[in-house]
């Protein structure tokens, strides 16, 4: 069913931007990343739209005066009713790819200009699902002919959030990512990238960032900095991919999920995500956030 939250503009009334075009930005889902884009836009003041599957839980966006737009990624008519009047999209879901290329389809009928795609490491011929998905999302963006630009995003330092109640309860935490290193990014800044980019979009058409943090940490640095601002030892378990996968399931992963993510802090322990890049300050001008930065933010989360 296609319903509305808040009134949509129509195609014909919404605000313009200076070219003339329709200047509404529609993100598509409302979790860390996107809720953070919508923040962001409208503090702005960029006119923005989010569409959500329910709308009663979704109150941070509306507060923070937010289009809030009802619709599913599964049904067509209703991303086409959320995109009207848009001119960029920030495209950020957990990657399924019909979901997905039903956004840049409805895109391209309502001729939006933009879409600024929140992806990972992505090839057809990888051993990880999501990965060989986000491919085939990227692919189809790329032939559909909107302007896009693509974020390959290194591993979210909110991943740690899984492993919250472990370092509560034991003062300790595992992962299968062994001793290698990851350029972490925090969530709020690839949110950063995709406002900036997607509230002006031209000078990025085309382009492929790798957003990260500002070092390359393994999970044993990632607990002495946790140590350091949380002001108690937490320590670090190696954990085989099965023991990941567990792990996974316990903290509410379903199964399937469980094991991909598992297989993929396996390849964290091959230095797949051993890289750093100045892509986040280059787009937004700031330091892109630390690890530290990102426990003392979150420390109550830990504690």
């Amino acid at each position: 069913m296609i319903g509305v939250h808040h009134k949509i503009r129509s195609s014909t009334g919404g605000r313009q931007d200076d070219g003339g075009v329709h200047a509404m930005i529609l993100v598509t889902t409302a979790g860390k990343v996107g809720t953070e884009v919508a923040r962001l836009l409208a503090d702005r003041g960029k006119p923005v739209r989010v569409l959500v599957r329910d709308p009663g839980k979704v109150t941070a966006p509306a507060r923070s005066g937010v289009e809030v737009a009802t619709g599913d990624l599964d049904d067509p008519a209703s991303v086409d009713v959320a995109m009207r009047g848009v001119s960029s999209v920030v495209l950020v879901s957990p990657a399924i790819p019909v979901q997905e290329i039903n956004v840049v389809e409805s895109a391209v009928r309502a001729g939006a200009g933009h879409v600024v795609k929140i992806t990972s490491k992505a090839s057809v011929d990888s051993p990880i699902a999501r990965r060989r998905d986000q491919a085939e999302i990227e692919n189809r963006l790329i032939a559909s002919g909107l302007g896009h630009t693509l974020l390959r995003n290194n591993a979210y330092m909110q991943n740690f959030f899984m492993s919250a109640p472990s370092i509560v309860r034991t003062s300790r935490f595992g992962s299968a990512a062994g001793d290698g290193r990851l350029g972490m990014v925090d969530t709020r800044d690839v949110a950063a990238v995709a406002a900036e980019i997607a509230a002006a979009p031209a000078a990025h058409a085309g382009r492929t960032y790798w957003p990260t943090g500002p070092e390359s940490i393994s999970f044993a640095d990632a607990a002495e900095v946790l140590s350091k601002v949380l002001g108690r030892t937490i320590g670090f378990d190696p954990l085989t991919v099965e023991e990941q996968a567990r792990a996974l399931i316990e903290v509410g992963l379903p199964e399937g999920l469980a094991a991909m993510n598992a297989q993929a802090v396996g390849l964290f322990a091959e230095g797949d995500c051993d890289y750093v890049t100045d892509d986040v300050p280059a787009v937004v001008g700031r330091p892109a956030r630390s690890f530290e930065q990102f426990v003392a933010d979150h420390a109550a989360v830990f504690s």
